[in-house]
């Protein structure tokens, strides 16, 4: 049960193209948002539908994955941690991040992509 502590799974599809950068340190990062839906209805019978956007963080060969693989409205599962930081801005307000780190992901459709690797 160890590994279950700040384990999150989701299922959903990309916002945007991932965005990929290779930093001095030679790592690399990528960056995309994933929308998750959730559907239900109201106590009046009315069907709602509630969209939940996530912040979603690869690094190094994840990241590689992501760059090669994944674009905007794929639909994808997975696996990651939640992280929360936070920083001030130029008028020195605090701000409040939550991300997950992604440690595994699956596209749940499929294309004419090869992934050899």
């Amino acid at each position: 049960m160890k590994n279950l502590k700040n384990s999150v799974q989701l299922i959903g599809h990309l916002g945007k193209n991932p965005e990929v950068s290779n930093l001095e340190t030679g790592k690399k990062i990528a960056r995309f948002s994933l929308a998750t839906n959730e559907n239900y209805k109201s106590p009046d019978g009315k069907k709602v539908e509630n969209t939940t956007w996530h912040n979603i963080v690869a690094w190094d060969k994840v990241a590689e994955y992501v760059q090669k693989y994944l674009a905007k409205g794929q639909e994808v599962m997975l696996h990651g941690r939640i992280s929360n930081r936070s920083y001030k801005d130029k008028s020195g307000e605090t701000k409040y991040i939550s991300e997950i780190i992604l440690s595994d992901i699956l596209k749940l459709q499929k294309d004419n992509t090869s992934e050899t690797e």
